[in-house]
């Protein structure tokens, strides 16, 4: 058999199965086709045809789709081995001296994360998705819509990510947490203390105690 012959059917076959995984990857996340459009600026019509195969994957369309569904673009390309279930852990450097630590690598219901943020100034973003952060040490701040918390080592925040938020050092000391991302859920809960006296805006619960 002609090398190139068996070369040609393992390409065909990497990329007759990128469409079904984007698409179980989408439905496991709970995203329709036309949030997923209005994250990648593409249209309904040509999400539909790369998960049904009737469109030719290229990097043009992957790149903005693993972003969108934060994973490493070789996650769609290619299914991940079988047979070693350790994780081995590749650090990634970021901008301005923070550090991302995937704990986890198939595109499941969760993603995790370690982090080690540097300070930064604060931008709020808002994407689709559900977060957790537990800090493990240093003190993080979280602003999440108009409310703003400080979180220590042990303390937990769980948060809807359509609502504009942003966290980071709460100092000039990096701080270092885990990071759990997944399907969005309903409302925020936030296992902290508050950064001010403000009180509890209407309609949300306070604050529970971490030390029950």
């Amino acid at each position: 058999m002609d090398p190139m012959d068996s070369l040609d059917e393992e390409l065909e076959q990497i990329l007759d199965g990128i469409g079904p995984r984007l698409r179980a990857l989408r439905r496991d996340r709970r995203l329709t086709l036309e949030a997923l459009a209005a994250t990648t600026g593409f249209s309904v019509s040509t999400l539909s045809r790369l998960e049904s195969g009737k469109r030719r994957p290229t990097l043009e369309l992957l790149i903005p789709l693993a972003r969108a569904h934060r994973i490493a673009l070789d996650q769609l390309v290619a299914a991940p081995a079988t047979g070693d279930p350790r994780v081995h852990l590749t650090p990634l450097r970021k901008a301005q001296g923070s550090t991302l630590v995937p704990l986890t690598q198939y595109p499941g219901r969760v993603q995790v994360f370690k982090q080690v943020l540097s300070a930064r100034e604060p931008k709020l973003v808002t994407h689709h998705g559900y977060e957790w952060l537990y800090v493990l040490a240093g003190e993080l701040r979280l602003i999440l819509g108009e409310h703003e918390s400080l979180l220590g080592p042990g303390e937990v925040a769980e948060f809807d990510t359509r609502e504009p938020h942003w966290f980071g050092p709460a100092g000039t000391s990096a701080v270092e947490i885990l990071h759990l991302f997944g399907p969005q859920g309903d409302r925020a809960v936030i296992r902290e203390r508050p950064a001010t006296a403000d009180p509890v805006p209407e309609g949300s619960t306070a604050p529970p105690s971490t030390a029950s």
